[in-house]
């Protein structure tokens, strides 16, 4: 568990007054959080394996091929043809930023 004196350095790095009762709250919390990143890193440096067992879930690497699927003419023409705004065959959308 944190000490006290952890907190409130994290506290002051965080430029965050505490009082001690939100500091002992804090060390409860934080303790907390460390906790788990310590289980999940144990669970980062375990042999890659199909099924990797935990405390928490039973975990799989569950993956397919990233490939497009092919699309009739027809398909592409009512898609392009559904957008308001287009320029040639492209979509025209608003700007993000």
């Amino acid at each position: 568990m944190l000490t006290k004196e952890e907190v409130k350095k994290i506290a002051k790095l965080a430029r965050l007054e505490l009082t001690d009762e939100e500091i002992e709250k804090m060390r409860k919390d934080l303790s907390g959080i460390l906790e788990h990143f310590n289980s999940l890193q144990k669970l980062k440096e375990a042999p890659q394996d199909e099924t990797i067992v935990s405390p928490v879930a039973e975990i799989r690497k569950i993956g397919r091929e990233d490939k497009a699927a092919p699309q009739t003419q027809e398909t592409n023409k009512k898609l392009i043809g559904s957008f308001p705004d287009k320029k040639g065959n492209h979509n025209k959308v608003k700007a993000i930023f």
